[in-house]
């Protein structure tokens, strides 16, 4: 998220500065400053992504090969493009919850 949002920008361009996280009050996010913060939910589930715990790429691959899917078909399927799908079903990039959720609607053709 660091990497991929402007309001982090400063935090890039300044180690120092991304170093200097500190515990927010009341515990309920991570702050660098009064301006840029995360919240606690939201790392966890950042986390909960990249561990593989939200979804595994085994559990995407086997859901794509029991739907019969292609990567051009899931990545169709799911909104997303086919590199994205790829990344995912070789485990090159965690697997977001939202991609997970998205499976399973599809699992269940709702």
């Amino acid at each position: 998220m660091i990497a991929s949002f402007r309001i982090f920008t400063p935090l890039r361009a300044d180690p120092e500065r991304l170093a200097a996280v500190r515990v927010g009050e009341y515990g309920t996010h991570v702050a660098w400053s009064d301006d840029i913060d995360m919240a606690a939910s939201t790392l966890w589930r950042l986390a909960q992504e990249q561990s593989g715990v939200t979804m595994t790429a085994d559990a995407f691959r086997d859901w794509r090969e029991r739907k019969a899917h292609t990567l051009g078909i899931a990545a169709q399927a799911l909104g997303l493009s086919g590199r994205t799908v790829a990344y995912y079903d070789r485990g090159a990039r965690p697997i977001p919850r939202t991609v997970a959720l998205a499976v399973k609607g599809l699992e269940l053709e709702l």
